[in-house]
């Protein structure tokens, strides 16, 4: 296998932000694709096997690219380039950062960061119904608000609703003080936030007291028809089929409704049947219906949350297996003793 060496010249104006900190990224790279990479006086040399060089060629390159947008570096689009690098998609990372769905009170652009994100938001412009499927972290929620807004200040719908079930995390958490209000608000407090950031406090206020925006338990949307909304219900594992099919039904004309859910992370009773799971089964041959499934190559928090999801996600598989086999092998001997 031939070595080869191929310099790239890297503006002095990006330089910090694409190498990392004590040149991190670098590092990263190196151990990934198995290349030597040495950065000095604005140019960047790589040493290596010729395929690998070009690979990494090819994720400095796109890391340089999201700089010169304005992107500030972040692990994650240094392991998500590389993981493209393995595809013939390595140069879609440029194609999804020009997607921009709104931008936040400070002025932050909210854009899909991975593929599978991409996904989601483009079957959100096309589709009336998506189901956003995935673990912690993929963005599920936090991109079907920057929908919401956008379409919102746009004029395409009239309102916003968010709404979620009000169940304990494993908790008991007993009588809480205050009114109604002050009971559920705990369990919309990601729903809160994600609108603070995007929208600011006083702009949720002010649309909130015109009944513009409103966020409230899914117990709430009984008997109701929701026209020319957005509406999104957060945390759809924690759903019963009966609330599930409850809340479908509440959709008017010319409203868009989003489903938000992680399968892994139910806090239902033991035994109890999620609703996301029954309309995952029942819906999924409909057509203005879509499944969007998310997996923790699309985490984009710490780059640690990936990495315990990937861990739970190869524990429950094992699990599955080793209970498969304990139940053949317990039918075996109950056949035998007959």
């Amino acid at each position: 296998m031939s070595v080869i060496e191929t310099i790239i010249d890297i503006p002095i104006e990006h330089e910090k932000n694409v190498c990392g900190q004590f040149d991190s990224y670098l590092k990263k790279i190196e151990r990934t694709l198995h290349v030597t990479m040495i950065a000095r006086d604005g140019a960047l040399k790589i040493i290596g096997p010729e395929q690998m060089v070009q690979r990494a060629k090819s994720v400095f390159s796109n890391l340089i690219e999201l700089s010169k947008r304005g992107n500030v570096i972040a692990e994650q689009n240094v392991d998500y380039a590389l993981s493209l690098s393995f595809t013939e998609s390595d140069n879609q990372i440029l194609e999804i950062d020009k997607d921009i769905i709104c931008r936040t009170i400070n002025g932050k652009p909210v854009k899909p960061k991975t593929l599978g994100q991409k996904q989601y938001v483009d079957q959100i412009r096309k589709k009336m119904v998506v189901f956003g499927i995935g673990p912690a972290g993929t963005g599920k929620t936090y991109l079907a608000m920057a929908m919401a807004i956008q379409a919102f200040k746009n004029g395409e719908v009239n309102r916003i609703i968010l709404t979620r079930p009000a169940i304990e995390a494993g908790e008991k958490l007993g009588f809480l003080p205050g009114d109604l209000q002050s009971k559920i608000d705990p369990y919309l407090r990601p729903l809160y936030d994600a609108l603070y950031q995007i929208m600011g406090a006083e702009s949720y206020l002010h649309n909130a007291e015109k009944g513009l925006i409103e966020v409230a338990p899914l117990a709430y949307m009984r008997g109701r028809t929701l026209d020319n909304a957005f509406i999104i219900l957060d945390e759809a594992q924690n759903t019963t089929p009966a609330q599930m099919k409850m809340f479908l039904t509440r959709i008017g004309f010319g409203s868009k409704v989003i489903v938000t859910g992680d399968q892994t992370q139910k806090d239902l009773p033991a035994g109890a049947v999620s609703g996301l799971d029954m309309a995952m089964r029942i819906l999924k041959k409909i057509d203005d219906i879509s499944f969007c499934q998310l997996t923790s190559s699309d985490v984009v928090r710490h780059p640690l949350v990936q990495k315990i999801v990937q861990a739970y996600d190869e524990f429950e598989s094992k699990k599955k297996t080793s209970d498969r086999k304990v139940k053949s092998v317990t039918g075996r001997k109950a056949h035998y003793d007959d």
